[in-house]
């Protein structure tokens, strides 16, 4: 379907207005218009309303199916995925996945072996329509000085066909330490990284985040917490982020994820909270699987009475960034996945209400992550950009949401990649317990 040499003309694609800045065409109540792509030298040449005159020769005619462009997902641990078969969560618990996960780092975390399981993971990613990944590096001594620069070498491995970028992952108690995790700091501006951390409702959280937003001040990076991974409402640190990112005048991009408990707060709480976000400039990423999969679970095996979700709805409408993306795959933190965005963007939409009106949340996997990881041009589809796309069976979303879209085809530089997803044997001798 698409050739292998040469410029083409892809018509009758049903193309969305949210990816699609500058072009003019009829949108429809989904926000769908029929277009016409023409890719020339690796780049999208032209875009533009379909023409119902002849078809070029050699143009190929895609009957409305529907065309995306590639996947940003911005938070991501693929120095841990693929664990599972090793160390399983015990229970399916946050503690269970915490503890798993701690004691299969300590025994197992060999360069060698983190490098197979990133190499794996972005195959996955790469083959499903990802072009831009961030990910969690678990950077407690002595893993940082393994996993750093074995990310580093993925990195350069991957250049071309995955935007690779990293956040160290400490627990906020960490900072204590201070000349530690000035080390620290200075590992991850060394390899042009960002500075992330877990917080917690510690004593000195304040004091620990001011040191946070030292350090990225100091060696200009931008920051990205875990906040509030929790049902308990008294968690409110993505509160405190806000206001340390506003007393300290940051002027950093900032990524919060999880930030569960603000969905069971008052809301005159949820307001005040979403207020300060707002104003510090801060965006959000909600995990929808990993915490429909953590959050609620029960002791006595009872039904899960919430979805683990954070506000995305009314973070949007205050005007603050917000993003879904895959986070764990196949560790104790989650058993499932396979960093297919098109699935999270499936389940976000069935657990966030991602439609009625589907308006601009297609961007949540696109354009927006992009503009928080600083990737421009990343995310869009538009004349003289890359052409860098997916072409999907479905011709409307609940066509391209109700399957999953196996066959898709994933075009990078014009031309379309080999989507062989990597067999799980390959990790056999990895996973002996």
């Amino acid at each position: 379907m698409i050739p292998n040499s040469g410029s083409y003309r892809l018509t009758n694609v049903r193309l969305h207005a949210s990816v699609t800045p500058g072009l003019a065409a009829t949108f429809d109540g989904d926000g769908f218009a029929l277009a016409d792509i023409t890719v020339a030298d690796g780049r999208i040449s032209s875009l533009s309303a379909h023409s119902r005159t002849a078809a070029p020769a050699g143009a190929v005619d895609l009957a409305g199916r529907i065309v995306l462009p590639c996947f940003v997902d911005c938070h991501t641990h693929i120095d841990k995925g693929h664990i599972w078969p090793r160390k399983p969560n015990p229970d399916g618990t946050f503690m269970g996945a915490l503890n798993a996960t701690g004691a299969d780092r300590a025994a197992r975390w060999s360069a060698e072996d983190v490098a197979r399981r990133m190499d794996f993971s972005l195959r996955c990613a790469y083959a499903h329509g990802t072009k831009a990944l961030r990910t969690h590096l678990d950077s407690v001594a002595p893993q940082e000085e393994i996993s750093w620069p074995v990310f580093e070498t993925m990195r350069e491995t991957w250049r071309g066909r995955i935007e690779l970028q990293a956040a160290c992952l400490i627990g906020i108690e960490g900072v204590r330490e201070k000349a530690w995790f000035e080390g620290l700091a200075n590992r991850v501006a060394a390899a042009k990284g960002v500075l992330g951390v877990v917080t917690y409702m510690v004593p000195d959280l304040e004091a620990l985040l001011d040191q946070v937003f030292a350090q990225a001040i100091k060696h200009g990076l931008d920051l990205d917490f875990h906040a509030d991974e929790t049902d308990d409402i008294a968690a409110i640190s993505l509160k405190k982020i806000a206001e340390a990112a506003l007393w300290n005048g940051f002027e950093g991009n900032i990524l919060v994820g999880h930030c569960c408990s603000l969905a069971r707060q008052p809301d005159l709480d949820v307001h005040a909270t979403l207020d300060k976000v707002a104003k510090a400039g801060l965006a959000v990423v909600s995990l929808p699987m990993c915490n429909l999969y953590l959050q609620d679970r029960r002791a006595d095996h009872t039904t899960p009475r919430w979805r683990g979700v954070t506000l995305l709805h009314e973070m949007k409408a205050r005007g603050i960034p917000v993003a879904v993306a895959s986070d764990n795959t196949r560790d104790p933190f989650y058993a499932y996945g396979d960093l297919d965005m098109l699935e999270v963007y499936r389940m976000a939409t069935r657990i966030l209400h991602f439609d009625h009106p589907v308006a601009d949340w297609p961007q949540a996997v696109t354009a927006t992550p992009a503009r928080v990881m600083r990737l421009d041009g990343v995310g869009i589809l538009a004349a003289g950009g890359p052409a860098d796309f997916i072409l999907f069976k479905g011709r409307s979303w609940t066509e391209l949401l109700s399957r999953p879209e196996s066959d898709r085809i994933v075009v990078r530089g014009g031309r379309a990649i080999d989507r062989q997803l990597p067999d799980y044997a390959e990790l056999d001798e990895l996973m002996v317990k």
